[in-house]
């Protein structure tokens, strides 16, 4: 399976979309996966709206969008659960 997944994080917003849209020219994927957590997930709607929309113009559109939740301990030993989104964006045929 193709590492099409981008994980969105901490890093300046630019590098994102770059990764996204890179993965579409160089790496000539179908589609990419953009995946982020919690506070993230916001970062994640910007990246894929500015890739698809901005720097691939119309090329490329949101083909699925899912949404979850998932638990984990955090540092204190507390049961926390965080959202979960991932948006696939694939080349429109």
């Amino acid at each position: 399976m193709p590492d099409n997944s981008i994980f969105i994080g901490g890093k300046p917003f630019m590098n994102y979309v770059t990764g996204v849209v890179m993965q579409f020219t160089t790496k000539n994927a179908d589609e990419v996966i953009i995946k982020a957590r919690g506070k993230f997930i916001s970062r994640a709607v910007d990246v894929s709206e500015v890739a698809s929309k901005r720097f691939l113009d119309g090329t490329v559109g949101v083909k699925n969008i899912a949404i979850d939740s998932e638990g984990f301990k955090n540092n204190e030993g507390r049961d926390v659960r965080v959202s979960t989104i991932e948006i696939t964006l694939a080349k429109k045929l």
